[in-house]
């Protein structure tokens, strides 16, 4: 057993033993557990994004779409939801931002670096009609003109809007044939977005505003990362910094 379940067996225990009457007095009332380590999150390296962006190949719709999809989620750090949840009227490709929905329905906006609008032009001009005009043809699963009515950005091969799921099968099937963890999600994603955003120089109030995080302490945790990462670059590169 770990030592704070050992305290919580004790805690457990004593409190047990004082409604019995046994004590008067509990030893453990003060006692406080280890403190949790807080996780770091898995995040790519810019050699890592480089091969899991190049995996959806092809003209195909769904490689179009694929594509679309991963250089968004990487461009804008958005979470699964607001992945999925974007429509056509939440994208500006002559401005060069998209309106992201958050949690509590908050919305903001998010820059969309070039490579992203590039494959989002193709995707719209020639992947996502192609989805659509499927939904209609019979024996591809759904009722003719499903999906038509839909102002989902991203669609399934069916004309409607991704699933989570379905977001989720996306992003781990193309790490697999990346030769990336097949445990990888959409967060991963956002953490990267994150991470090397603070290592360019962006500073931590934009990436808080960027991420639609409430509070800024959610946002710092991305500055251990970074650390971690200069760390690590350092002791591999200085001759005399042999730990």
């Amino acid at each position: 057993a770990t030592l704070g379940r050992k305290v919580a067996c004790l805690r457990s225990f004593y409190r047990h033993l004082r409604r019995e009457g046994i004590i008067e007095h509990d030893p453990t009332s003060e006692l406080r557990g280890p403190r949790k380590s807080q996780r770091l999150p898995r995040v790519l390296s810019r050699d890592e994004v480089a091969r899991l962006l190049a995996q959806p190949a092809g003209t195909e719709p769904r490689a179009l779409r694929d594509r679309a999809l991963l250089e968004v989620m990487y461009a804008c750090g958005l979470r699964a939801s607001e992945a999925i949840g974007l429509e056509l009227s939440d994208v500006d490709l002559e401005e060069g931002v998209l309106r992201a929905r958050g949690k509590g329905s908050k919305e903001r906006l998010v820059p969309i670096g070039r490579q992203a609008m590039a494959a989002l032009r193709t995707y719209c001009q020639r992947g996502r009609p192609a989805l659509l005009a499927g939904a209609l043809k019979p024996g591809i699963g759904g009722t003719a003109g499903r999906g038509v009515e839909s102002a989902r950005l991203f669609l399934n091969r069916r004309g409607s809007g991704l699933t989570r799921q379905g977001l989720y099968k996306i992003v781990q099937g193309h790490a697999r044939s990346a030769g990336l963890e097949a445990k990888m999600s959409p967060h991963t994603l956002r953490h990267t977005f994150a991470t090397h955003l603070l290592a360019g120089g962006c500073d931590l109030r934009s990436l808080q505003e960027m991420l639609g995080h409430a509070d800024l302490s959610t946002t710092q945790v991305y500055t251990h990362l970074s650390a971690e990462r200069l760390k690590d670059a350092y002791f591999s590169a200085h001759p005399r910094a042999s730990r």
